[in-house]
Order: structure tokens, then C-alpha cells, then sequence
């Protein structure tokens, strides 16, 4: 209590306190300099003295020396009012001196915290425009490709520029399999943009991980033996549970499975491995494929970013280039980590989660 009363009686922290002495002085000053005027003239017998001389002089000397004291005030107050001028008129870089310790130094500094929110906001907004075109562009890229593709399909099949109903049957298989592939980028283009809602809503529950992994590797495992490739799994015996979205965490871990098995040379082998390491838990997918550069590598999670396409199997079925990143900003929205470990064309994503009854 006391601290607070003698903080309000500083007048390096207080305006109030600075403007109270500066009127005190300045009656002190006016009311000397009244006397003394009025002293001086009084030796003077031929002067007569008027009753308006020592009020207009106590008032004019009053006002002079209210005005000298508070003149850093006033500048300051100047300073305040040229900055939010600039501010105003876009200048969101400006920044106010920050120079005083009271009230005026307090505005200074929430003007300056105003113009950094404001700038901070355009530069979201801006990045997410720039997002909005690139996402577009990224789109637009990729569908070309498919759409062309069936309208050349059932171009053929219109105009019966077919030879034999096997043939006929061949371009209606080809023009399905590019319509799912574009149905498969519209998902992946959904998932995405859901995602990255800011209001997106997570329903969160403990879920026993190495149940969810099961059920996932259980239906993953015929795909990838049909494609020759062999899953082979290494969980502990005890139980690990986890804080999760099931189904959003089912995607992201079925988006790094789809890309072992697209990336995988053939013969080989995909690992699932899951273990607890203090308070988290990590789940590696590890496969063999082709080798990709120290830039792929950093830019593998970019969305619509598809590293060297002679690495996959089937380049006709290339994917959205939207898997990997669905999988990483689902495991970010968990609070945890996915990163990868590339050695020569060995792949290991990590993805890192906090284990629930961690302490």
C-alpha cells in the first residue's frame, strides 16, 4: 500500500504529480515576480499605480512559467500525436520514442504494441492471401493433368475411335482410375483446408495406441503385400496411451503408410516400430527407397511439394503432394513432432507424441 502511494508521489512515474508542481512553481514564480514588479515601480513616485497591473502581471508570468515547465510534456504529448499521424496512414513500421517512465510513456508504449499487433495482423493476412493463391495455383496444377486425361478418355469413347471392346474397356478403366485420382486430390484438398482452420475442433480421448496402430496396419498390410512388400511390426507388451483425435490421427498415420508404399523399391520391406522414451511415445515408419536431395529433404513437408516423381512406382497415379503435410499439421494440432531421418535412401518419419500418464 505504502509502495503504491509513494509511486503515485514520484514525479518521474506520475504526469499528475509533474503537472501539480509545475502549478505550484509557477504561483511561487508569478506571485514573486509580481511583488518584486510591483516593488519596483513603487519606488518610482511619479508612477501611480493601477489596480490591473498586478493581476495581469501574476496571470501573464503564472501562464509563462506553467508553460516552461511543461514544456518536455507538451513535446512529448507532439511526439504522440506525429506517430499515431503516421501509424494512421500506414506506416506500421513507425515506432514513438519511448522516453518518459509515466502515463505519456505508457501510451507510447501501447501505441507502439498497437502498431506491432496491426503489423503482425496484415503480415497474417497477407501470407494468407499469398497461401490462398499459392493453394490455388497448386491445385489448379494438378488437376490439369487427370481432368485432361478423362476428357481425352471419353473423347475416344464418344467418338468410338476405338478398335475392339477390349479397347473400349481399357480407355473406360484409364478414365476411371484418373477420376479417382482427382477425387483422391479433392479429399486431400479438403482435408487440408479443414485443418488449417483456425477453428478447427479436435475431439480429444485416450486412446490405447498400440490398439489404433493394429487396426491400421491390419487393413495397410494386404495393400502393400499385394505391391510386394512385407510390414513387419515391434510394439511393447505394455499398455501406451495417448491424448488423441482417433480419426485424425488414423489419416496421419495412413498418409506416412501410402507413402512407404509408393516410394518403396520392390522387393522390400516396411517397419513399424513403437516404443515410450520417457514421457512421450514414438511411432517410426521406416522403408528403402530412392534417394532424395539435402533440399527435398527439407521441403518434403511443403504441401503440393512432390520430390523427384522418377522415384514413384506408378508416375500415372502421382499423389496430391498434401499427404505429408495433412500429417504433419495433424500431429502439430496434437501437440507433438514429425520429422524425418534419411540416410542414402533409408526413410524414417517420427512422429512423437506425450504419453498420458506422463508426469
Amino acid at each position: 500500500m505504502k509502495n503504491n502511494i509513494f509511486q503515485r508521489l514520484d514525479a518521474k512515474k506520475s504526469i499528475r504529480v509533474q503537472i501539480l508542481w509545475a502549478v505550484f512553481l509557477s504561483l511561487v514564480l508569478a506571485a514573486c515576480f509580481t511583488w518584486l514588479v510591483s516593488s519596483f515601480l513603487g519606488w518610482f513616485r511619479f508612477f501611480k499605480p493601477m489596480f490591473y497591473i498586478p493581476p495581469i502581471l501574476f496571470i501573464t508570468s503564472f501562464f509563462t512559467s506553467f508553460l516552461f515547465f511543461t514544456r518536455n510534456i507538451m513535446r512529448y504529448m507532439r511526439t504522440l500525436a506525429e506517430g499515431l499521424l503516421r501509424i494512421a496512414d500506414g506506416n506500421f513500421h513507425h515506432r514513438v520514442p519511448l522516453s518518459r517512465s509515466d502515463e505519456l510513456g505508457t501510451i507510447g508504449k501501447s501505441i507502439n504494441h498497437m502498431a506491432l499487433q496491426t503489423q503482425q495482423h496484415i503480415e497474417r493476412e497477407r501470407q494468407a492471401e499469398q497461401s490462398k493463391l499459392e493453394l490455388i495455383t497448386g491445385l489448379s496444377h494438378d488437376i490439369r493433368t487427370p481432368l485432361t486425361s478423362v476428357v481425352g478418355y471419353l473423347n475416344l469413347i464418344k467418338s468410338e475411335a476405338y478398335q475392339s471392346a477390349d479397347e473400349q474397356r481399357q480407355f473406360i478403366h484409364s478414365a476411371y482410375q484418373k477420376t479417382m485420382q482427382l477425387n483422391g486430390l479433392i479429399d486431400d484438398l479438403f482435408e487440408y483446408t479443414r485443418l488449417i482452420d483456425q477453428d478447427v475442433r479436435m475431439t480429444m480421448k485416450e486412446v490405447e495406441l498400440r490398439h489404433l496402430l493394429g487396426q491400421i496396419v491390419y487393413e495397410f498390410e494386404p495393400l502393400a503385400v499385394e505391391q510386394g512388400l512385407r510390414v513387419s511390426k515391434q510394439w511393447p507388451a505394455e499398455r501406451i496411451t495417448v491424448l488423441t483425435d482417433s480419426e485424425k490421427l488414423m489419416r496421419a498415420i495412413d498418409n506416412l503408410l501410402m507413402n512407404a508404399l509408393k516410394y518403396s523399391l520392390r522387393p522390400g520391406e516396411i517397419k513399424v516400430r513403437l516404443y515410450a522414451e520417457g514421457e512421450h511415445v514414438c511411432l517410426e515408419i521406416e522403408n528403402r527407397g530412392g534417394p532424395i536431395t539435402a533440399e527435398a529433404e527439407k521441403r518434403l513437408f511443403e504441401r503440393f511439394y512432390k520430390a523427384d516423381q522418377s522415384r514413384e512406382r506408378n508416375q500415372a497415379d502421382s499423389g496430391s503432394g498434401l499427404g505429408l503435410s495433412i500429417a504433419k499439421t495433424i500431429v502439430e494440432l496434437h501437440g507433438g513432432q514429425l520429422y524425418l531421418k534419411h540416410n542414402e535412401g533409408q526413410f524414417v518419419f517420427v512422429i512423437i507424441l506425450q504419453l498420458v500418464n506422463a508426469k
